[in-house]
């Protein structure tokens, strides 16, 4: 029975905070996506590799801490954005937010990627310089 509340309560606070969002869209499914697997690849790297961000180059629940604060911030940055858009009638400004996020996950994942010495697909990066110019365009 503890099992079910904690779920429901978990799924009330998940409803409650996409309805901020005016419901969990694509782009923003993604970003949390992203942000996932640059956690999880970078653990792999702390475990496997020298990590540059501990002093023993292992994994420290510090900085693992400080990663999944900065990835609520982020979050927290993209609600914000999306509130601009509906106090200012637009439909742009989370968007580009959220292009930026998704840039610097991308970036951050590929590193750790680059750390475990996996090959960057092309087309992974050409990826990457449309995220880049979607976002200074709407910048502009």
């Amino acid at each position: 029975m503890e099992k079910f509340t904690l779920l429901s309560i978990v799924g009330i606070i998940g409803g409650y905070i996409s309805s901020f969002f005016a419901g969990v869209n694509t782009m923003v499914l993604t970003l949390i996506i992203f942000m996932i697997i640059d956690y999880i690849t970078g653990v792999i790297c702390a475990v496997f590799n020298k990590s540059e961000k501990t002093e023993n180059g292992g994994l420290d629940s510090k900085v693992g801490w400080r990663g999944i604060c900065k990835k609520v911030i982020t979050i927290l940055l993209v609600l914000v954005a999306n509130r601009l858009d509906v106090v200012i009638g637009t439909d742009y400004i989370m968007d580009c937010v959220i292009f930026g996020f998704m840039a610097n996950e991308i970036i951050s994942i590929i590193e750790n990627s680059g750390i475990m010495g996996v090959p960057i697909p092309e087309i992974i990066r050409k990826a990457i310089a449309i995220l880049n110019s979607k976002g200074e365009k709407i910048d502009e």
